[in-house]
């Protein structure tokens, strides 16, 4: 492939075929990208306590190293969304993964908390794969491709997250700063393959002028909150991202609580949701989508979200987590359905930005996320283990998914019935 056919958006046989191919490239991409994030989930808390002397000390630097790379990347994401509006998804995507590749190797070597977190900072600023990735689907997808199509790059980001943690903690036994080291050589990697190989997606005439005005994340959430036919799926992406990282955050110790599980016990639980993700979105969402229509698929998988964390926090054994991660087949259709939804309403010319409004909206959950979940188990940490009031943060969770479903119910029913009365009209 010559480098104006990957600068100019076409791959070389164009049509279908180009863009099914587009799809192919991205898809190894977010997968190597992911496995890479990956490999530091189990090493990265443990690093952080190298640097503290107790236990009070290490909840706080690690909360602290969360929150600089949160905040970073909330304001960072809708620029780089922005930026690949104007130049491309590509060139933005080698500079995440230039960022990541510097955030692990500096991660690896570092001898003091400060450069944590500063490297942290970096990192979140420059690290917006994920919305720009969401972007390029779009670019070479169809309005009616996409929600399938977004369903298969989150069966890629699933399956990194499978693979990343368990290699993370077989090399962090070896030695703790080997993951770090192995996951800057796959970004590096990654940088090359997308150097070399990955085509641009954006086409010339589809890219548009930069402006810092509407790049600041509170510009680019309110233009994302009046997008025709969105409004408050904004909410709903919002409650039931917090929701979901609320979750994330808590399992492990939820687990540990209640039922006295360890590192293997919860490894294994975290694998059955990682695989049942791939499952979902990778392989059932296509034949979902012929059934139902992305808009039911949303309420029916949030009526399933709010059912499975309230049970989650009420399981009386440990068994019983797997049985429900089984159960909640459609929960794990909802993000993939919701981004359809949220593509389909943005125009060609700024998917990227919207894309990174959406990212930038997940991050300011991910920073709010810790602090509830950690200030809900607080609240419960001292009850016996089976007691069902330590299932706190996943009724909260419940709650908030309820809220959702709530407002895409009601965003759903105006959006029908405005439809129905223009064609009588």
């Amino acid at each position: 492939m010559s480098d104006s056919a990957m600068t100019s958006g076409q791959a070389p046989n164009g049509g279908k075929q180009a863009k099914s191919a587009g799809m192919g490239f991205i898809m190894v991409a977010v997968l190597i990208d992911m496995i890479s994030i990956g490999l530091i989930i189990p090493v990265l808390p443990p690093l952080v306590g190298t640097f503290t002397a107790n236990q009070s000390d290490h909840a706080f630097w690690y909360g602290a190293v969360a929150l600089a790379f949160g905040i970073a990347n909330f304001v960072g994401s809708p620029i780089l969304g922005a930026l690949s509006d104007r130049f491309g998804r590509r060139p933005v995507m080698l500079i995440g993964f230039s960022g990541l590749a510097l955030s692990f190797f500096v991660t690896a070597m570092a001898t003091a908390l400060w450069m944590l977190i500063a490297v942290r900072l970096v990192s979140g600023a420059m690290q917006a794969n994920a919305s720009v990735a969401n972007a390029y689907v779009a670019d070479i997808s169809t309005p009616e491709e996409r929600a399938k199509r977004f369903g298969m790059l989150g069966a890629a980001f699933g399956m990194g997250f499978i693979l990343g943690p368990v290699m993370g903690g077989i090399l962090g036994d070896i030695n703790l700063h080997l993951p770090f080291y192995v996951a800057g050589s796959m970004a590096v990697i990654n940088w090359c393959y997308g150097y070399f190989v990955l085509p641009e997606s954006l086409k010339p005439e589809n890219r548009r002028a930069f402006d810092w005005r509407k790049a600041n994340p509170l510009s680019a959430l309110k233009k994302l909150s009046n997008l025709k036919g969105v409004g408050p799926l904004v909410f709903v992406i919002a409650l039931s991202g917090l929701a979901q990282l609320v979750l994330q955050t808590s399992w492990v110790l939820y687990t540990s609580f209640k039922f006295g599980w360890g590192p293997k016990e919860n490894g294994w639980s975290l694998f059955a949701v990682g695989v049942m993700s791939v499952l979902v979105q990778g392989f059932l969402l296509p034949k979902l989508l012929k059934i139902f229509s992305p808009q039911r698929l949303v309420l029916m998988g949030l009526l399933s979200s709010v059912l499975t964390n309230f049970v989650w926090g009420a399981a009386t054994a440990g068994w019983m987590m797997y049985a429900i991660i089984g159960f909640n087949v459609l929960g794990f259709a909802v993000s993939a359905a919701i981004q359809s939804l949220i593509s389909n309403a943005a125009d060609a010319n700024n998917q990227g930005e919207t894309m990174g409004a959406v990212s930038s909206l997940n991050s300011m959950m991910a920073v709010t996320a810790p602090v509830i979940g950690a200030g809900l188990l607080g609240l419960v940490s001292h009850l016996p283990k089976g007691d069902w009031r330590i299932g706190a943060p996943f009724y909260f969770c419940a709650a908030l998914q309820a809220v959702s479903l709530l407002f895409a119910w009601a965003h759903f029913s105006r959006s029908k019935a405005a439809a129905a009365a223009s064609a009588v009209v």
